[in-house]
């Protein structure tokens, strides 16, 4: 079950797997590091909230980034990152079908430390594309994909996989489903039920 209370993802995780609440969770191992980067977000005054079952923080009603952890490495992840000018060329895209390069990945916690200033300074350049009311143009924001959808795929890899690895006509029908739901938690609620369709190749009429 998918965490809802902030403080669970980082004592315990964030409920998507059997790892959750053991020393193996990806939260636990990179516990260092992603508290150094909730501790930069609170410090630029950012409002902290569960979404997804991770860490979203927020400014004018506007998504900034969210704090994810794979086995790998744990990562801070940008909205609306065709925006970022990134200056520092750091910002990677977390899969092929990513639209563009949208996350700052770390290994170690002094990786965080040592980019503290790049961080802010990335943060404090979308909080004012949120403040300014300011949003890629449609154009570029154009997407296939419901956006509760395509932010749940940017933080949970195995479910990316999966998804991508669906035929067109799967995808497309997830999508419509989605679509059809016209409240914000419907939507959400959606994407939990169906993920182990998902991950298990079918769509969502499949038994």
């Amino acid at each position: 079950m998918m965490i809802t209370v902030i403080e669970d993802f980082f004592n315990k995780g964030c409920g998507r797997c059997d790892r959750f609440n053991t020393s193996s969770c990806s939260s636990f191992i990179w516990r260092d590091g992603i508290h150094k980067l909730r501790r930069i977000c609170l410090e630029n005054e950012l409002v902290e909230v569960v979404k997804w079952a991770h860490p979203c923080y927020m400014h004018a009603n506007r998504n900034i980034v969210m704090i994810g952890a794979v086995r790998n490495d744990f990562r801070l992840i940008f909205f609306n990152a065709s925006l970022m000018k990134d200056p520092y060329g750091i910002l990677e895209r977390q899969g092929e079908n990513t639209q563009s390069p949208d996350m700052m990945r770390f290994t170690n916690a002094k990786q965080v430390d040592d980019k503290a200033y790049i961080i802010e300074s990335y943060l404090l350049e979308s909080i004012r594309y949120a403040a300014e009311g300011i949003r890629p143009s449609k154009k570029r924001e154009k997407q296939c994909l419901p956006v509760e959808l395509a932010e749940a795929l940017s933080t949970d890899v195995e479910l990316a996989q999966a998804f991508y690895n669906l035929t067109p006509g799967r995808q497309k029908s997830y999508a419509i489903k989605l679509n059809s739901a016209k409240k914000f938690e419907t939507r959400v609620a959606y994407i939990a039920k169906f993920r182990s369709k998902i991950m298990s190749g079918k769509g969502p009429q499949e038994q």
